[in-house]
């Protein structure tokens, strides 16, 4: 018996039993008592995570997939399943930190990762599977193409660092694209607490229109008085750094 994968979760099935050990190599199994993997599908990581001392805990929604992994790893159980990553409280995690792994489906990536960063005093650590595309992004530093919103949102809180990249022809069915694998370790920047929203604005706001200075994309936000003449306004978001957006929201907070 084999699970079908299904297009609508957006299911590519790892087959490189190298791949899936490097993977979960990349966690370091330190200071928390839990992890959670994201859509396990046919067990090829969850075989390897069983063998750890942590609490182990499934998001899957496949059924096929979840009759799969009982029938065929005795030490899973009903209670290890917890439903879909995307709708969890983790309100069931009495004991400590939790960990993140998995192959995460492409079409949801970015939802992951935000899912991830709200519950960042939860979560210390994620290593994962993305589309590459998705990967680079989140890895990437200013002044490249790559960075942007998502880079400048995941980096507030975690330091985010590109493991290696996985060819198409080790999944089944073979995705469209290559795939990369990131780890992030919860690295919070100072002053960030309680100015969440502004930041989030303004790093939006600035990299939708990533051509033009801030001066200018920043004008919908109502810009403070005393900032219109600031430093960064004669630059384009992509020249600011992680640390850079999250002091000028806190000034711009200040100034309001």
């Amino acid at each position: 018996m084999s699970v079908k994968a299904k297009k609508h979760l957006g299911q590519h099935f790892l087959t490189d039993e190298n791949i899936a050990r490097k993977i979960v190599e990349g966690l370091s199994f330190e200071n928390y008592n839990n992890i959670m993997e994201v859509g396990p599908g046919m067990g090829v990581l969850t075989k390897y995570l069983i063998e750890k001392d942590q609490n182990i805990y499934l998001a899957e929604i496949d059924t096929e997939s979840i009759e799969y992994l009982k029938k065929n790893y005795p030490r899973i159980t009903e209670e290890s399943f917890v439903g879909d990553f995307l709708k969890q409280d983790f309100n069931f995690v009495k004991d400590g930190q939790m960990a993140i792994i998995g192959n995460f489906p492409y079409n949801i990536s970015s939802q992951i990762l935000f899912q991830i960063v709200d519950h960042y005093e939860l979560i210390p650590e994620m290593v994962g599977m993305f589309q590459k595309e998705v990967a680079e992004r989140t890895a990437a530093v200013p002044r490249t193409k790559d960075y942007g919103i998502l880079s400048v949102l995941i980096q507030a809180y975690y330091d985010v660092t590109y493991l290696f990249t996985v060819h198409e022809n080790v999944f089944n069915p073979p995705p469209k694209v290559k795939s990369g694998v990131i780890r992030l370790l919860r690295n919070p920047k100072e002053g960030l607490a309680g100015n969440e929203i502004l930041f989030k604005q303004i790093v939006k706001a600035g990299f939708n229109q990533r051509r033009k200075k801030l001066s200018n994309a920043l004008k919908i936000l109502n810009i403070p008085e005393v900032l219109k003449t600031h430093e960064f306004m004669d630059k384009r978001a992509e020249e600011l750094s992680v640390l850079d957006f999250i002091r000028f929201a806190n000034l711009w907070k200040e100034n309001q």
